[in-house]
């Protein structure tokens, strides 16, 4: 295997995105829903929970099974792909708001083609006790470039989320790649570390708003913000916007019994549209 240029991985590796100015560095966005929220995620619990934040599984009381995908500015290169299962632990009661013995959640993604590609799988356990959620995830990451070979790291991470305030405030945070994975030796080439923090408010059952900070190593800070509001019990509208990036989004949500679909579209002043899209079933009862 010949070794990878100089650089070349610190400007390419973002963790599962396709580029810093796209959607920032770290984890990278997780499902329709959070990508119109301008990926203030870190608060939310449902099957992407097992990449947003892994605590938020602590809150799935069903098995779900997810699928998304998006594409960035209208080129092909730079698709990404996704599938997501959780399943719960134990009985849930019909009462109860968690698993008994915590969630599992596993996770494939891709992004990019056959001369540029990041793959990444991963496993995650979340438990809820009390107000308090917490979770642990590993991520085997593997980056490829055609005619320069591949390299794979291991990337620990911890979340964990809390309600403030019952069913109104809940605060959410995520470090991402604790372990600083190494991806090569020169120049100590490593996968981003990200930490992310936010807030959720609910000050009615229709309307939710979420604030977010995210801080790379090796970027400034990222500010995000969304809002999602329910018309009716199976229609959600949504909006957000990222500061680092320099993106508005906006999307809606659609709820067909157990299935969900969610749409979003994201717009960069100078590079212009990405599309979202995301479709996730649940099964069994609580």
């Amino acid at each position: 295997m010949r070794k990878l240029y100089p650089g070349l991985i610190s400007a390419l590796w973002l963790g599962g995105t396709t580029c810093a100015l796209a959607q920032g560095s770290g984890p990278g966005v997780r499902g329709a829903r959070a990508a119109a929220l301008g990926n203030a995620s870190v608060t939310l619990h449902d099957v992407w929970s097992v990449g947003n934040n892994v605590a938020g599984l602590g809150q799935v009381t069903r098995k779900s099974i997810g699928f998304y995908a998006a594409n960035q500015f209208v080129l092909r290169a730079l698709n990404s792909t996704a599938l997501a299962v959780v399943l719960p632990i134990g009985a849930v009661a019909e009462t109860d708001t968690k698993a008994k013995n915590g969630v599992l959640g596993f996770e494939a993604q891709r992004f990019g083609d056959k001369l540029y590609a990041e793959q990444r799988l991963g496993a995650g356990y979340g438990y809820r006790g009390g107000q308090v959620s917490v979770g642990v995830r590993a991520d085997l990451l593997q980056l490829s470039i055609e005619g320069l070979g591949s390299r794979r790291a291991v990337a620990l991470s911890l979340g964990g989320q809390a309600e403030v305030v019952p069913q109104r405030l809940i605060f959410g945070a995520y470090l991402y790649n604790l372990n600083q994975a190494k991806l090569a030796r020169y120049e100590d080439e490593r996968v981003p570390t990200v930490l992310k923090a936010g807030l959720s408010y609910r000050p009615s059952k229709k309307l939710l708003l979420n604030v977010e900070t995210e801080k790379s190593v090796e970027q400034e800070v990222n500010l995000k913000a969304g809002l999602e509001y329910h018309v009716i019990e199976a229609l959600s509208l949504r909006a957000g916007l990222a500061t680092l990036t320099e993106q508005t989004t906006a999307g809606l949500g659609f709820v067909a019994g157990r299935f969900q679909i969610d749409y979003a579209a994201a717009w960069q002043t100078a590079l212009g549209l990405s599309q979202h899209v995301g479709l996730s079933f649940q099964t069994g009862t609580k």
